[in-house]
């Protein structure tokens, strides 16, 4: 089994094939596809040096955060994208994709109200919305 610190060497040690956005885009797509909720992708480079784009999306249960967090793992690593971490309990009812430049927060609706995570950016750092054209 892989240890956090070899996935980080070798998620450092392999070139991105996708740009920033588009691997944004792809995640967006793979929440999409495995039904998550209220999608929504900031653009926050300009903000925080934390990553470049936050995608927030809510599951229905903790089955389905972590369906939604595997397709998610499983499409980037078909590109030959790791994370660099995977974090939450399913008690916590939320998970969380390190992707370096691209954060993916997966939440159940109440854990997401609770945190409002899109309040900590404005409106114009939303770049999709679920349900807009891409």
């Amino acid at each position: 089994m892989e240890t956090q610190e070899s996935l980080e060497i070798q998620s450092a040690l392999t070139p991105n094939p996708l740009s920033e956005r588009e691997l944004a885009d792809l995640v967006v797509r793979t929440c999409e596809d495995t039904k998550a909720q209220n999608v929504l992708l900031f653009d926050v480079h300009e903000n925080t040096i934390v990553a470049d784009y936050y995608v927030v999306c809510s599951g229905t249960s903790m089955p389905h955060i972590r369906a939604i967090a595997e397709h998610v793992r499983r499409a980037l690593a078909e590109q030959g994208i790791r994370p660099r971490g995977i974090d939450g309990e399913p008690e916590s009812r939320w998970t969380v994709l390190d992707y370096g430049t691209v954060l993916v927060h997966i939440l159940e609706p109440e854990m997401r109200n609770f945190y409002a995570l899109e309040e900590l950016w404005d409106e114009t750092k939303i770049v999709y919305r679920s349900g807009e054209a891409r």
